[in-house]
């Protein structure tokens, strides 16, 4: 029988990582009242929300509680536990990690400080100027219960010095300074991403609610927002514009609706067709943020070639999924297929 008594893991404040999920949760104003019992965090956290939301009008204080409550869904000392378990104890010989925060979306760099805090190292933090009151409470909160903490959160100012390594969010313009910067020091330099979406045309109210979350959640500005729609060819778009009504009021906050009536403005002098969600605009073509019509969902179809009456195209993801990717050879008059090539991780 294996033992009972084997010790659980040591992980660098656990306890105080717990009580900062605990307060977090109490931000959510459906908190049951059970957990609202650390009132001053608490009242110095809503005073915090509200100066980010002056702050930072991207920042509304509802989007700002969101993505609060959720880390305080991550924060239990149980799912914590959970999350370090495949990976090795902290380290003994701390060393002193910079982050380079983005300010996309409220307290986006949270993870990044909890992952150098629970391995035992040494953060010091670069903030962006658009998120920078939220993650200071925080640190107070967790250093209010943990006094070891003060010695490894470190605020820069200015350039900076003395790191060993660095974990750097951004654009693809900024992640080329950083690579000329940091590279060459251990790093990790994040760079644009974007979430697509795919439509079967199946999909039921709440998945299409779902989506429009993915889509609107942070006013569409986090990396992990949908910025881009693979639909069905004679999709109607309207079911998705009405599953995302919730986020109508978007259209009364000010800096979205001037990036409304902008970009509205300029598909219109540009004689780009687009539909009009009223508080929303999509666009076909092929770049980001649009949708794009596709006849089935797998596979997506890439761009086309047509040279001496034949069509080249190539089909699906990668070549580690799906079965790899298909070079196809096509009549472009008939669509009859002329050769296919498979492309794979065994026959790339």
């Amino acid at each position: 029988m294996a033992p009972t008594n084997i010790p659980a893991k040591e992980i660098p404040h656990i306890h105080s990582l717990d009580h900062l999920g605990r307060v977090l949760r109490a931000v959510d104003p459906d908190a049951s009242p059970s957990i609202l019992d650390h009132t001053e965090d608490i009242d110095r956290l809503n005073k915090a929300i509200q100066q980010a939301s002056i702050q930072n009008p991207w920042f509304t204080e509802t989007h700002c509680r969101i993505a609060l409550t959720w880390w305080g869904q991550c924060l239990s000392e149980s799912q914590i536990r959970s999350w370090l378990a495949p990976y090795p104890d902290a380290v003994t010989q701390p060393v002193t990690i910079a982050l380079i925060m983005a300010g996309n979306i409220p307290v986006v760099g949270l993870h990044d400080l909890i992952s150098v805090l629970v391995t035992g190292h040494k953060a010091l933090i670069k903030a962006s100027s658009k998120d920078d009151v939220l993650l200071p409470v925080l640190v107070d909160i967790l250093s209010a219960r943990d006094e070891t903490i003060r010695s490894k959160v470190e605020w820069a100012v200015g350039p900076l010095k003395a790191y060993d390594g660095v974990i750097a969010t951004g654009s693809n313009n900024t992640s080329r300074y950083f690579e000329y910067y940091f590279g060459k020091k251990p790093n990790i330099i994040r760079k644009n991403r974007n979430a697509i979406g795919i439509l079967s045309g199946n999909e039921s109210d709440g998945d299409l609610k779902n989506l429009a979350d993915d889509i609107f959640l942070y006013f569409g500005l986090g990396c992990r927002n949908v910025s881009k729609l693979y639909i069905p060819r004679g999709y109607d778009i309207q079911k998705l514009i009405r599953a995302a009504g919730t986020y109508e009021h978007f259209k009364n906050h000010h800096k979205y609706a001037n990036n409304y009536d902008y970009y509205k403005a300029v598909y219109l002098m540009n004689e780009q067709p687009f539909i009009d969600g009223e508080f929303c605009l999509f666009l076909e073509e092929k770049r980001l943020a649009s949708f794009e019509q596709i006849e089935s969902v797998w596979p997506v179809p890439g761009s086309v070639l047509v040279q001496d009456g034949v069509l080249f195209c190539v089909a699906g993801r990668s070549i580690f999924l799906d079965g790899g990717l298909r070079l196809l050879r096509l009549d472009p008059l008939t669509g009859r297929k002329l050769s296919e090539t498979l492309l794979d991780d065994r026959d790339p």
